[in-house]
């Protein structure tokens, strides 16, 4: 073997495999973020099957159905997050950018009704509180630009809101999940109920 390598050079088919493995496993994630959205209940071997591979390579890539449902909710994650990103760069009021990026997350919740599953299966609680960070993040941003123009009530600590927003978010998700609410009922009392702990006065109509 030359100092070149030849080739049959290991140093050239690990890459390529990883290459290959990556590959496999963004088509296994891809279909599971299909189905998943059409059939929350959906096994191992049907996410194989839409896939085009076998159980075996789902099972390679994702050992359980719980880690296949965290790598489902972080590409779910990163969508929500690049809207976000996009809702925040359009400007416009701190209310008005709190409620798109509500909106956001409840047409993400209603698309991918799998993430009802989540609260009650995950094992890992802190990739669970790495994933809502981002989140809490642009919702402490919000309300402080809304407590310093008037917006919000400036009394409450922004991070208690911050906190009581996030607690009202997963009450809502649970109602759903209870099937006591649709999602739309629980996205409409949701947002009166943001409004009423921020101090928003709506201005009656007419």
């Amino acid at each position: 073997m030359t100092a070149f390598g030849t080739p049959g050079d290991s140093s050239r088919v690990r890459p390529r495999r990883r290459a290959d493995a990556e590959r496999s496993r963004v088509v296994v994630l891809d279909a599971a973020v299909r189905l998943l959205a059409e059939r929350p209940d959906a096994g191992m071997a049907a996410i194989a099957a839409a896939a085009g591979v076998t159980r075996q390579t789902v099972y390679a890539h994702f050992g359980t159905r719980d880690a296949l449902l965290d790598a489902v909710a972080d590409r779910i994650t990163d969508q929500a997050m690049a809207a976000m990103d996009e809702a925040e760069e359009s400007g416009g009021t701190a209310l008005g950018q709190l409620l798109k990026l509500q909106d956001i997350g409840w047409r993400l919740f209603e698309r991918n009704p799998v993430l009802l599953q989540l609260g009650s299966t995950r094992a890992d609680a802190a990739a669970d509180q790495a994933r809502h960070e981002p989140v809490a993040a642009r919702l402490t941003r919000l309300i402080e630009k809304g407590q310093a123009s008037g917006e919000f009530d400036p009394a409450p600590p922004a991070t208690w809101l911050v906190a009581a927003v996030t607690a009202l978010g997963h009450a809502a998700g649970d109602e759903v999940g209870a099937h006591r609410m649709s999602v739309e009922e629980a996205a409409r009392w949701l947002r009166t109920a943001t409004l009423a702990l921020l101090g928003v006065r709506l201005r009656a109509p007419g």
